[in-house]
């Protein structure tokens, strides 16, 4: 097989200069701990990205359309596992073959964003990039989308920015991770990153929140020269085995390279291994309460599923609806009827 049409392009990307924005769908992840919610009466475990939050589209589908906000279909891409095939082949029908970067396994979410990223560098080495996390729920979805136009056009100014989105909390949840801010705004509303607290107690969480303290969503804005810069700072080694895999696989038309790899390689934790370390090269954009959830545990579902009422009808969603209803699921659980009669317990 000859050359990966896209190795060595640098310059035009259909007709477009580079230095575009582009969209990294996170879905890649297990969702373990959502398990009593994700396993169907048969037994199968669906990974929490494939499934919805009613009987309508996945989390993955409402991702996805979440990307299209910032950037154009030809522009978003998905990193996912080899062993989610089955759900997610039809789920991503409508992007481009190369856009669907396929992980031989899971090992973090730190290799889950060198790799996609070293394929964007072959296409678009001065793109402007969001990551979004596939499995996660946004009640306001303008609040959001707002907030991400601001991010994008903040970081096209400067290859050195990145920008992560964070979000006001509305209650002190000890199961998150929390981004703290050091001193006051700039102009258009950005602070600088002083620490971050991952899963603080209710307590240091409160005291957090009242020194202004945000919820850490995993919602970054970047360009690839400034996210590459922060992996071959913690990582130098890592980032050198990937690129000769990434190249070598983009050349010849196959994974090989990559799968070898992945074979060696350590988990490597995006937020504990890159960014902790990185805080001064970090801005953080408060958003507005925006009903936004990580959906991480049974507890947050039934939260979210007290606030958001069922939708009154479904149109027709073809490859997007979801594997399960976490609602339906969340129902046969024996604690789902005392937990909506009191949702603060």
């Amino acid at each position: 097989m000859g050359p990966h049409p896209f190795y060595g392009r640098v310059a035009v990307i259909d007709g477009e200069q580079t230095g575009k924005t582009w969209a990294l769908v996170l879905a890649a992840g297990e969702g373990s701990r959502l398990r009593s919610l994700t396993t169907a009466v048969s037994g199968e475990t669906v990974p929490k990205q494939f499934c919805s939050l009613y009987e309508g589209p996945s989390l993955l589908h409402e991702a996805l359309e979440r990307a299209h906000t910032v950037a154009g279909r030809s522009r978003i891409c998905a990193v996912v596992a080899e062993q989610h095939r089955h759900w997610w082949t039809g789920a991503l029908a409508s992007l481009p073959a190369a856009n669907v970067i396929v992980q031989p396994e899971n090992r973090g979410t730190g290799n889950g964003i060198l790799l996609p990223l070293l394929h964007l560098v072959e296409r678009d080495p001065r793109a402007r990039i969001v990551l979004l996390p596939s499995d996660h729920h946004v009640r306001n979805e303008a609040v959001l989308a707002s907030s991400l136009e601001r991010a994008v056009q903040h970081v096209g100014g400067s290859c050195e920015d990145t920008v992560l989105l964070g979000l006001q909390p509305e209650e002190a949840d000890p199961e998150l991770g929390y981004i703290v801010p050091e001193g006051g705004a700039d102009a258009g509303g950005f602070q600088t990153v002083e620490r971050f607290v991952e899963k603080p107690s209710r307590e240091l969480a409160s005291r957090l929140i009242q020194s202004g303290a945000l919820w850490n969503a995993f919602i970054i804005a970047s360009t690839v020269p400034a996210l590459l810069a922060m992996f071959r700072r913690r990582l130098p080694q890592i980032v050198t085995r990937f690129e000769a895999a990434v190249r070598s696989d983009l050349w010849v038309g196959s994974r090989c390279a990559t799968e070898e790899l992945y074979e060696s390689l350590p988990a490597i934790d995006f937020s504990r291994d890159i960014l902790c370390g990185e805080e001064s090269n970090l801005s953080v954009l408060p958003v507005p309460p925006c009903g936004w959830s990580d959906l991480g545990t049974p507890k947050r579902v039934a939260e979210v599923l007290y606030k958001a009422p069922r939708p009154a009808a479904l149109g027709p969603l073809q490859g997007a609806l979801g594997y399960l209803s976490l609602a339906t699921q969340h129902e046969r659980l024996p604690f789902s009827s005392a937990y909506h009669r009191h949702p603060g317990a």
